[in-house]
């Protein structure tokens, strides 16, 4: 057992230094890019049943693409989780590699997301700062703040 504790350790010794740029380069992404996948959300995305057609007109080049989505999402969940032990953004690399990921009860995940107390107002703060509309959540979705008060 000490042995392979010894050899973890010499591992994370001989490429701290790839960690730290890693963890830094995921936190200025993370800077850079959460405006731009927030200001691209539609603003209804909430309030309508999403009944999207997919891949109607190449059904191979959608596979592949949900295919590849798929395998990117399960890459930044593992990575989110390996750096929830090291340094690095692990929960939102999680979180990131779970909206990308397609899987039964996705959207109603989103849907509790966003109805966090202090979410909505945050994620809508950014779409007006970039002058994006902001989400529209209807209000039998936002029961929770009257529950609260």
């Amino acid at each position: 057992m000490g042995n392979i504790i010894s050899s973890l350790g010499d591992f994370v010794s001989a490429y701290a230094g790839w960690f730290v740029l890693v963890s830094v380069l995921s936190f200025v992404a993370g800077l850079v890019l959460m405006p731009v996948f927030v200001t691209r959300i539609p603003a209804d995305y909430f309030s309508q049943a999403r009944q999207r057609q997919r891949g109607a007109r190449q059904p191979l080049a959608h596979l592949l693409f949900v295919g590849a989505k798929n395998v990117l999402g399960m890459i930044l969940l593992g990575a989110g989780l390996l750096m929830l032990f090291m340094p690095g953004q692990g929960l939102i690399t999680m979180l990131v590699g779970l909206m990308i990921m397609n899987y039964p009860g996705k959207h109603a995940l989103e849907r509790w997301l966003i109805q966090r107390p202090r979410v909505l107002p945050a994620v809508n703060w950014l779409r007006a700062k970039y002058g994006s509309p902001p989400l529209s959540v209807p209000e039998r979705q936002m029961r929770w703040r009257s529950e609260q008060r």
